[in-house]
C-alpha cells in the first residue's frame, strides 16, 4: 500500500528538520544548538519544530539515531556481504571510516553525544549501547569463524573485537579532529594492516 499525502508530507518536513538540525548541532553543539536556530536554518516557524519534535533534546536523539542507523546498517551489509574473515575486517575499518568522511557532521555530534549527560538519555543511550553490541558480536563471530577455518591464529574473539571496533573509533576521533594528516584511504591502510597482522599472526 502506498503512503498517504499526509504520511509524505511528515516524510519530507522530518527530512528537512533533521537535515537543518545535524547542520546547526555540529557547528553548535548540543548546550549552543536552539530550536529557533534550528527552524532558521530549515527556513520554518519555531512551532513548526514543536510539531514533530516536543524538545532539543528529543530532536538531538532524533538525528543521531538516524546517523546511527545509517551508519549501522551499512557497516553490517558490508561486513555480511564479504567472503571470509581478512575480507570482513577490510569491509569493517573501510565503512566506519568512509562513513565518516561522507557525513562529517555527523560524527562531530556523535563525539560530542557522550561528553553531554543532557544531550543523551538513558533511552538514547540503550538504543547506543545496543547497536555497539550487535556490531561487535557481529565482529566476534567472524573471528571465532575464522579461527575455526584456520584464516587467522588462535585467540579470543570476544577481546579481538572490541579491539578492532575501539582502534577503529580512535582513528575515527583522531579524522574529527584533525589530528592526522593522511587520506582517507591511508588510514585505512593502516587500520587494516595493524589489526589483521595482530589477527592473523604474520
Amino acid at each position: 500500500m502506498g503512503k498517504t499525502k499526509r504520511e509524505v508530507v511528515t516524510e519530507f518536513r522530518t527530512g528537512e528538520l533533521l537535515a537543518a538540525a545535524r547542520a546547526v548541532f555540529a557547528e553548535k553543539g548540543f548546550d549552543g544548538a536552539t530550536i529557533e536556530g534550528v527552524a532558521a536554518a530549515a527556513g520554518v516557524a519555531k512551532g513548526t519544530v514543536y510539531l514533530y519534535y516536543r524538545s532539543k533534546q528529543e530532536l538531538y536523539g532524533a538525528v543521531f539515531r538516524e546517523g546511527m542507523l545509517a551508519l549501522h546498517r551499512a557497516t553490517t551489509e558490508r561486513v555480511q556481504a564479504a567472503s571470509d574473515l581478512e575480507a570482513k575486517v577490510r569491509a569493517f575499518v573501510t565503512t566506519k571510516l568512509a562513513y565518516f568522511e561522507e557525513h562529517r557532521e555527523f560524527f562531530r555530534i556523535y563525539f560530542e553525544a557522550f561528553g553531554s549527560a543532557r544531550a543523551v538519555g538513558p533511552g538514547l543511550q540503550a538504543e547506543f549501547d545496543a547497536l555497539y553490541r550487535e556490531q561487535v558480536q557481529m565482529l566476534e563471530t567472524a573471528i571465532r569463524s575464522g579461527v575455526k577455518r584456520g584464516e587467522c591464529r588462535k585467540l579470543r574473539p570476544d577481546a579481538a573485537a572490541f579491539a578492532i571496533f575501539d582502534l577503529t573509533r580512535g582513528l575515527l576521533r583522531q579524522r574529527t579532529l584533525g589530528w592526522t594528516r593522511t587520506g582517507l584511504e591511508e588510514d585505512v591502510a593502516f587500520a587494516f594492516d595493524f589489526i589483521w597482522k595482530g589477527i592473523a599472526g604474520r
